[in-house]
């Protein structure tokens, strides 16, 4: 049966052909598009998994870059028991390296409290030196920096050589690699140095990198350090466009998005719990009237502290939509797909209604006419995917060569896997409709119609 199935394929080798290319890339382009996700998947689990510690930041700050805390907190949460060592961190964006405008990929000036940075135990760039050394308590107040080899390959340099960023020229004492996109993007300074180009505000950092003792769980500590700052007053972070109020525009856009923020309060108050009722003054339970929650229990901590659990909790929950978003994209050519083998089948059995006809006559039954046709839309489904998936590796292969610096695809073998058995699936389902309308003809309405 399957080298009959396959004698009819290559009997009619270029239609064949022209159907097995339209499943190979639309199964290519699947491989392709769901590896954005893979990658993200992937850079984010190297990057958190060299992260040991914990982060503490400005409330609804993305980034560290666009946070800003009061310097004097790090002293306060060194008292908290769990805590070993608070690093102050000042993060900027770069704007000009080499007297050369810096636009993608970006990178950014790091400047880091080296007295503490030294003390810690798992030092993510300290261990990544792949040339040269890490800054030590001798470059404190210098021009002496540390970058990464992507920055170092990208502009010509090594070690002992100079790089002009933002007008200024600072001498490479180490490089170092971590094999990820999101860490191999600084360029590393004492922290008061940064503190002076940038005209960073002295009584502020970007961020507290946090190194544990061991003794108290993440969680507990994490819930320590939120709790010793429920009730301070730091505004959230908040989109330029919505933090400039000078303009009409800005204003009614401010506006806007309150009586928004409001609306959906007034709906969350109105489909809260029944046993609760909410108070100006204060929080009162219906069971229990004279039980107020405290004020400082209904306040939100003024530090958002994120472990690297929290940062694949938050990626996952992107990646989820993204894959929605990327299998409607898909689906577009997978239905093309589709189409195009049943369009195949279906001409390839009218054209063999009488060999149909004839088989009928000599006792084959429905069944070896159905598995027959079945099985050559299937041998269209499994090529298209083995082949689809080697082009897509080739692809993403090509993609990460070129662009190395601004992205990274991964196709995971289950991903290919799925591409292959989907691609199957896809013959299969695509030749039961020409095999159904075959089993349906006599031997001798058959060999009229041909």
């Amino acid at each position: 049966m399957l080298k009959f199935a396959i004698r009819n394929l290559l009997s009619r080798s270029v239609r064949s052909l022209l159907c097995l290319m339209g499943l190979t890339i639309a199964i290519a382009g699947m491989v392709g598009l769901f590896s954005i996700a893979g990658g993200l998947e992937e850079t984010v689990s190297q990057t958190f998994g060299r992260i040991k510690g914990i982060v503490a930041m400005q409330p609804g700050a993305p980034i560290p870059l666009f946070s800003r805390i009061p310097r004097s907190w790090g002293e306060e949460i060194n008292q908290i028991s769990g805590i070993a060592i608070v690093n102050p961190e000042i993060w900027s964006r770069v704007n000009m390296i080499e007297d050369k405008p810096v636009i993608s990929p970006p990178r950014f000036l790091f400047g880091t409290e080296l007295s503490s940075r030294l003390q810690l135990k798992h030092g993510v760039y300290r261990d990544a030196i792949y040339a040269g050394r890490f800054l030590s308590l001798e470059d404190l107040g210098t021009l002496n920096t540390v970058v990464s080899r992507q920055i170092a390959e990208q502009h010509d340099k090594q070690v002992g050589d100079t790089i002009s960023v933002n007008g200024q020229e600072m001498t490479i004492v180490g490089i170092y690699e971590c094999g990820s996109l999101l860490l191999d993007v600084a360029i590393i300074l004492d922290i008061d140095v940064v503190r002076d180009i940038t005209r960073f505000d002295p009584s502020s950092v970007s961020c507290f990198y946090l190194e544990q003792s061991g003794a108290v769980d993440n969680d507990t500590l994490v819930k320590q350090i939120k709790g010793h700052f429920r009730g301070r007053e730091l505004a959230s972070w908040q989109p330029a466009s919505l933090a400039l109020a000078n303009t009409s525009q800005s204003n009614i856009l401010k506006n806007f998005v309150d009586a928004i923020d409001q609306s959906l309060k007034g709906i969350s108050d109105q489909n809260s719990s029944p046993g609760i009722t909410n108070i100006k003054a204060g929080k009162k339970t219906k069971n229990d009237p004279d039980k107020t929650l405290t004020e400082s229990d209904q306040e939100e901590s003024a530090l958002e502290v994120r472990a690297a659990a929290d940062w694949g909790e938050r990626l996952e929950t992107f990646t989820a939509d993204l894959d929605i978003f990327l299998s409607l994209m898909t689906g577009i050519g997978v239905l093309i797909a589709m189409l195009s083998i049943i369009n195949t089948m279906l001409m390839s059995v009218m054209e063999r209604i009488v060999d149909f006809g004839i088989l009928k006559a000599n006792g084959w039954s429905n069944r070896d006419v159905m598995l027959l046709i079945t099985a050559e839309s299937s041998l269209l489904g499994v090529l298209g995917g083995i082949l689809g998936g080697i082009l897509g590796l080739v692809a993403i292969s090509i993609v990460n060569w070129n662009f190395a610096n601004q992205i990274h695809l991964y196709a995971s073998p289950g991903l290919l896997l799925f591409g292959v058995l989907f691609s199957t699936l896809l013959g299969v389902l695509g030749g039961l409709y020409p095999a159904w309308w075959t089993t349906r003809m006599t031997p001798i309405d058959a060999i009229r119609r041909g």
